[in-house]
């Protein structure tokens, strides 16, 4: 339910009552709307345009939870497309936002052999650690009087 769904607002005016006992005047005036607009609202059937974007949002609600939570509104939009769907990737990302759903971010491991800040260690070796005998390359860091 949001603020934009009219219907589905006086829906749940409507069920408070049914369910908990609450009179429409006391939820009416908890969600701030007008007794006068919740029964204009209470009787109207739903319009196409309601119904297919209940039916975008479940197809929205579907795919998300396929991809384990991870895709975002780009990657949901693509899907829709591939499914048929013509729907903005503005529309798409409204949806998910009003359905409380995010996509994670899955962080990606970096290399650790990528340069740093710091510098890279001066090659005295040149790369080449083969040896014929023993203690005749050593490879190391040594920082003045600091150990490691």
């Amino acid at each position: 339910m949001t603020e934009s769904d009219p219907a589905a607002l006086a829906a749940f005016i409507g069920n408070q009552r049914a369910e908990h006992h609450v009179p429409h005047r006391l939820a009416c005036r908890v969600l701030g709307v007008s007794e006068s607009w919740f029964y204009k609202w209470r009787g109207k059937p739903m319009t196409t345009r309601e119904v297919r974007r209940g039916k975008l949002a479940e197809a929205i609600k579907q795919i998300f939870e396929g991809s384990g939570g991870t895709y975002g509104s780009p990657k949901v939009w693509i899907r829709l497309l591939r499914e048929g769907w013509r729907v903005s990737v503005n529309t798409v990302a409204k949806i998910l936002a009003e359905l409380g759903l995010a996509g994670r971010k899955i962080r990606r491991r970096r290399g650790l052999t990528r340069p740093g800040k710091r510098a890279a260690a001066p090659d005295f070796v040149r790369r080449d650690f083969t040896a014929d005998a023993p203690d005749q390359v050593w490879a190391g860091r040594h920082d003045g009087d600091r150990h490691w």
